[in-house]
């Protein structure tokens, strides 16, 4: 016992310690991203294996700006996604985001990056919604898009419609934003007839995919 005190009193004057413990770092989200349709810009991440109990926090800024902000909402989350539609709604600017994930007490992982993002060019267009009404006339074509402001942000949206008989063989129409309606004439009576529209937005070369195929009879 008396060999044991003197070890520890020699210990104690040679100034041994014991390290203090460095808290874990924990491993980063990966593929961050913009997923964006109708300018609705969600940013979406995979969390770390053993990603239990984590927290994320979300900051953003703009292309050739110094200062990174902090998402409002979006700080200690747990869900692997955050919406950054409100401070990315300028679409003439490029945006970053960024991610990191924490653990109680004091653990957290390096920043995670997303590629640049453009709401103008990055932003996919859904397929507008297509409503027909059959009249002695022919088929009156309507259609307007799943978000307003799609038409919001494009004066020059057109749409195409697509007239499918029965034997197969396709008409194309277009259609522009402004017009209430398509009148579609000179059709057989009593005959089948399946339409889609998609939309198209010429200044970006860029469209939706076509809608779902509706099918009429008519008069």
């Amino acid at each position: 016992m008396t060999r044991l005190l003197l070890g520890a009193v020699l210990l104690g004057n040679l100034g041994v310690c014991v390290p203090a413990q460095v808290p874990e770092m924990l491993a980063p989200p990966t593929q961050v991203r913009f997923d964006s349709v109708d300018y609705k810009h969600i940013v979406n991440w995979t969390p770390p294996t053993n990603s239990s109990s984590l927290l994320y926090y979300i900051q953003w800024k703009i292309y050739g700006e110094p200062e990174w902000l902090d998402v409002v909402g979006c700080q200690g989350i747990q869900k692997p996604q955050c919406d950054l539609s409100v401070v990315t709604s300028d679409i003439r600017e490029w945006y970053y985001a960024r991610v990191h994930a924490a653990s109680l007490p004091s653990s957290k992982s390096a920043w995670a990056l997303s590629p640049r993002f453009s709401p103008r060019w990055d932003t996919k267009i859904s397929s507008p919604v297509l409503r027909l009404n059959v009249t002695e006339q022919g088929i009156v074509v309507r259609v307007k898009p799943p978000r307003l402001l799609v038409r919001k942000m494009h004066s020059s949206l057109h749409y195409k419609i697509y007239l499918i008989h029965s034997s197969g063989e396709e008409e194309e129409f277009d259609m522009d934003c402004c017009s209430n309606k398509l009148p579609l004439k000179k059709l057989q009576h009593k005959a089948k007839y399946c339409l889609q529209a998609q939309t198209m937005i010429p200044l970006q070369a860029k469209s939706s995919a076509r809608s779902s195929v509706k099918c009429v009879t008519t008069l």
